[in-house]
């Protein structure tokens, strides 16, 4: 690969100052250059901000810049959307302050987008993860993902994805009055008129590796997080990806989810 295209790398942080570090160790730890990393302070009252410019302070580099905005508590999606609209490379990568990028990660993935130009959305795994099948979806090292198969699973996990920022032009940004489930959201909209793909290998670690269920963060408030689902498949069925009657078949679905996600909770708990 002959250019190296910008990298924008975008990190909302809020509360954050036992992580960011470790987070921003990931993101200089890359193979990669260039990359301009931006955060955006959502309002933190800890000592998240101090923890971040003596960081970024010691760490100034030729191909790395990095950038800490500030604004009053707004949510993940209001702080993700402030860094998308200063970002300046040809593509968007998504960390959150409390994961870690493996080294190799954005050079993986650059590798491939700059292979393959139709490839407009790239995730990965994480945690470890790697997928054979999901019921009758088979899965490769590249795999396609529908906005119709989003709707019954969010294979994409938001710090394991990169785009190109012209996506923006068409889909837009974030949902900043969904608190839960707005990645998926996001994911749906772009991925209805954009080719997305899964590569099938865990570069990612996110929460410190722990359960993605029932733990801390946006993921615990498991009743939340069943309206925000029920939210998308009724974008969804909005949008014409699905019809009416799969549309019921979604609900019921994602209430069978909402049970299991119960049990399982409650068995960890024992």
């Amino acid at each position: 690969m002959h250019h190296h295209p910008l990298v924008s790398v975008v990190i909302p942080m809020y509360q954050s100052e036992a992580t960011i570090q470790r987070a921003l160790t990931s993101v200089v730890r890359q193979t990669y250059r260039p990359m301009e990393v931006i955060l955006v302070n959502d309002g933190s009252t800890d000592a998240s901000v101090s923890q971040a410019e003596s960081y970024m302070a010691s760490h100034q580099e030729e191909q790395l810049s990095f950038q800490l905005l500030d604004q009053a508590n707004g949510g993940a999606s209001k702080a993700r959307n402030t860094a998308m609209r200063q970002a300046s490379g040809r593509y968007i990568a998504l960390l959150d302050a409390d994961d870690e990028w493996v080294p190799d990660k954005i050079a993986q993935q650059i590798a491939i987008l700059e292979a393959q130009p139709s490839i407009d959305f790239l995730g990965t795994t994480r945690n470890g993860e790697r997928w054979t099948r999901w019921f009758f979806k088979k899965f490769d090292r590249l795999t396609d993902i529908s906005a119709r198969l989003l709707l019954y699973k969010t294979f994409f996990a938001t710090p394991t994805v990169i785009f190109k920022r012209s996506v923006l032009s068409t889909v837009g940004y974030f949902d900043e009055q969904q608190y839960h489930s707005e990645d998926a959201n996001y994911w749906i909209r772009i991925c209805k008129d954009h080719h997305c793909v899964l590569l099938n290998e865990s570069l990612v670690l996110t929460g410190g590796g722990k359960p993605h269920i029932g733990h801390s963060g946006l993921s615990s408030d498991i009743r939340a997080m069943a309206a925000g689902e029920i939210k998308n498949m009724a974008l969804g069925y909005r949008l014409g990806i699905v019809g009416r009657l799969e549309y019921l078949l979604l609900l019921f679905y994602c209430k069978m989810k909402y049970f299991r996600r119960i049990l399982v909770v409650k068995s960890r708990k024992k």
